[in-house]
């Protein structure tokens, strides 16, 4: 069991989602950044599925009450453990009654908390995520949250550290043409120079301003009927603000998607905070 002292701006459950339910309305949510998950997990011996915590920002302490091997990796949070600094992306072993608090990351938007054996709590639709959208899954965690961790699985560790690569000041965001992309006068004008994240971004989407290039025109006044929503929809209000969706999109949406963010891509722009600055580059299918 691990009991969470302090939640920071937002701390969730989150594995790799729950696919399969868009026929009933319910997305996939899971992990902002897939990778930075997958990579926790690997680290204390996990499947890669299995559920750990996601911090936004950093401000996130823990508890443990038995002996639990942990790894944050994502956002580079500074941590400690009983006030000791510890390396980030590497195994933490933490004995009963030690706390491991995170710092506030200067740089990347989430960090990802690994468990051995992981959380343990009931899944809902066959996922412990939580989706900020429409509320199914385990609720935010707050302060006196207790979490249950499941047992160790069969396999041991393999290594004890991972490299971490830093995030560019100008992030290169790979992305196809969208399937209304000649519902504008110029679409080309989205791979024109630069975007920057706006503060009106979070798990549904990160809306980007204008920093330096063309606006997006609209051609014509026509709006589309709500039709379907993939992850990485780079979907253009009438403001002509663009906005990425990422895990917690909604399944449906009536705005033109002028582009669509590359799969490769996806984990790089959950991390990108309020000012980050974004380049679009045309990608291709292999």
């Amino acid at each position: 069991m691990i009991v969470i002292e302090a939640a920071g701006p937002l701390a969730t459950v989150q594995d790799l989602g729950r696919p399969g339910w868009f026929d009933s309305g319910v997305g996939p949510a899971g992990a902002a950044d897939r990778a930075a998950l997958r990579l926790a997990n690997r680290l204390v011996g996990n499947p890669e599925t299995h559920a750990g915590i996601e911090v936004l920002l950093g401000g996130l302490t823990l508890r443990a009450e038995e002996l639990v091997l942990v790894a944050v990796t994502g956002a580079p949070a500074p941590a400690t453990v009983d006030g000791t600094p510890v390396g980030h992306a590497g195994l933490l072993c933490l004995d009963p009654g030690q706390v491991l608090r995170l710092g506030y990351t200067r740089t990347g938007l989430r960090s990802y908390i690994g468990v051995r054996g992981g959380l343990d709590i009931p899944p809902v639709l066959g996922s412990r995520s939580y989706d900020t959208l429409s509320g199914i899954g385990p609720p935010p965690l707050r302060a006196g949250t207790r979490l249950p961790v499941g047992p160790s699985p069969g396999t041991w560790p393999a290594v004890d550290q991972a490299p971490q690569p830093d995030l560019p000041e100008l992030l290169q965001i790979r992305a196809l043409p969208g399937p209304r992309a000649d519902w504008f006068t110029d679409p080309a004008a989205l791979f024109t120079g630069h975007w920057t994240v706006g503060q009106d971004t979070d798990r549904v989407g990160a809306r980007l301003d204008r920093a330096a290039g063309p606006p997006l025109r609209r051609a014509g006044a026509a709006e589309l009927p709500a039709e379907g929503m993939a992850l990485g929809s780079v979907q253009v209000p009438p403001s002509g603000q663009p906005v990425v969706f990422l895990a917690d999109h909604p399944i449906p949406g009536g705005y033109r998607v002028i582009a669509v963010v590359l799969d490769a891509d996806i984990d790089l722009m959950a991390q990108a905070r309020p000012g980050q600055r974004i380049r679009f580059r045309r990608g291709r299918l292999i």
